[in-house]
């Protein structure tokens, strides 16, 4: 696969949608006391967590996150700070959005996003994680184990799966982390970091073929 593409190649493609549509939690959406903006890579989550709450959603947002390896180069002053600027960017007031900027993984995401909104003093008893696309399981199943008694929906920027690629910029990219999020289901589970989650024998299918194809750069050891 060439370097930097942004066209997903013909033998990837079931094995890839399957993984995508894997990680969809098809939530429908509905108003809730608060987003929640996941730090990634991806600056279309802070675009979405902007419109829903344009849309009237939820009356504030948490942009968390600090930096990862696949988000400093893009994000050097760190992920929750340029989501925020994005979103002011795009009309949100200053007041409706606080941010989170120590988060490095997804518990954090949710016990720090927590803690800051426990200590605004405000209530939140329905929270809706915006994330990009294939982090929507693992987002919700990590939340239910540290935030149970929350309702929480799950929330991303539809696109279809190759117009995702081509706001990334770098097929290799999405193709590695769909597969290092598959597997993070299980072993964060495994782990007691998440809820368990039903893995389909599709998605088990798609997940060995794409890494027994080299897709490894985002597995765990």
């Amino acid at each position: 696969m060439t370097e930097r593409s942004t066209t997903l190649p013909d033998n990837l493609r079931a094995d890839v949608q399957t993984l995508w549509d894997y990680h969809d939690m098809h939530h429908e959406l509905r108003p809730t006391d608060v987003g929640i903006g996941l730090g990634s890579h991806d600056l279309g989550v802070a675009t979405y967590a902007a419109e829903l709450y344009q849309q009237g959603y939820f009356p504030r947002i948490v942009f968390t996150g600090a930096n990862a390896p696949t988000t400093v180069e893009r994000f050097p002053r760190g992920e929750a700070v340029h989501y925020r600027e994005n979103a002011l960017e795009l009309g949100v007031p200053d007041d409706a959005i606080l941010v989170e900027p120590e988060a490095r993984n997804t518990g954090d995401n949710i016990t720090l996003s927590r803690q800051l909104l426990e200590a605004r003093g405000m209530e939140v008893k329905s929270v809706m994680l915006i994330s990009r696309p294939y982090q929507q399981r693992r987002a919700f199943a990590t939340c239910k184990k540290l935030w149970p008694e929350v309702d929480v929906i799950c929330a991303s920027r539809p696109q279809p799966l190759d117009e995702y690629i081509e706001s990334i910029g770098d097929v290799d990219r999405v193709v590695n982390m769909l597969v290092g999020d598959t597997q993070r289901i299980t072993i964060y589970a495994d782990r007691g970091f998440s809820i368990p989650q039903e893995v389909t024998s599709a998605a088990k299918t798609s997940f060995a073929r794409l890494k027994a194809l080299g897709f490894t750069k985002r597995l765990l050891s």
